[in-house]
């Protein structure tokens, strides 16, 4: 997993037909915008961490930490922000691997930390 001050970096751990494979460090404040995988699934295991997980583009949201795994669908929003005060450090795992990305024009959403 490669931390950056910037974006969140994709760190492709295996690539094959049937899936792409990645590992995710999300800095406290940073966060992977919304977007849906308009021809696949996208899976998430927690490994460290906890987030916001964005579930619609109108900024629906559930909360995830370390042991959780969300599942996007094929088609459905998601994105994730790390209000916490340690990264945030997942798997993901997109299928199959040629599933697309599409971002979701999300600039005036802002996603909050859920209260607990």
């Amino acid at each position: 997993m490669q931390p950056s001050d910037d974006e969140p970096i994709r760190s492709v751990i295996m690539e094959m037909a049937q899936a792409v494979i990645v590992a995710w460090h999300v800095k406290p404040g940073q966060r992977i915008a919304a977007h849906v995988h308009p021809s696949g699934q996208d899976t998430w295991t927690i490994l460290s961490g906890q987030g916001t997980y964005q579930t619609e583009a109108s900024g629906s949201s559930l909360a995830i930490t370390a042991g959780d795994v969300v599942v996007a669908p094929m088609g459905c929003v998601h994105g994730v922000s790390n209000h916490g005060q340690e990264p945030l450090t997942f798997i993901s795992v997109v299928s199959p691997a040629d599933a697309g990305f599409e971002p979701i024009h999300d600039e005036f959403i802002s996603i909050a930390p859920l209260s607990a």
